[in-house]
């Protein structure tokens, strides 16, 4: 496999970085707390990686990737919005 590493590869590889870093902060905060927790960070990591996996699909012109990131981005921003004015996380 010969990759061109031009601007639309290295956008693809850090959105899936992003979005692959909501489950390794999960992880630690759940750790820490020593129960399952999903910290708010965790939703806005989940909307970045999908938006940028998101413009990614689209110069992709993959409607397969395309559907996926995009409803997704609705669920983060829905959760992102159950979140605000909440001073304590949601423990799950």
């Amino acid at each position: 496999m010969n990759l061109h590493w031009d601007f639309w590869i290295i956008l693809g590889f850090t959105a899936q970085g992003v979005f692959s870093a909501r489950f390794l902060v999960q992880w630690i905060v759940s750790e820490k707390k020593k129960k399952s927790t999903i910290p708010k960070v965790f939703w806005y990591l989940s909307l970045i990686g999908s938006s940028m996996l998101f413009v990614y699909a689209v110069h992709r012109r993959d409607p397969v990737f395309i559907l996926g990131q995009g409803v997704g981005v609705f669920i983060y921003i829905r959760n992102l919005m159950l979140w605000k004015g909440e001073t304590t996380p949601q423990i799950t």
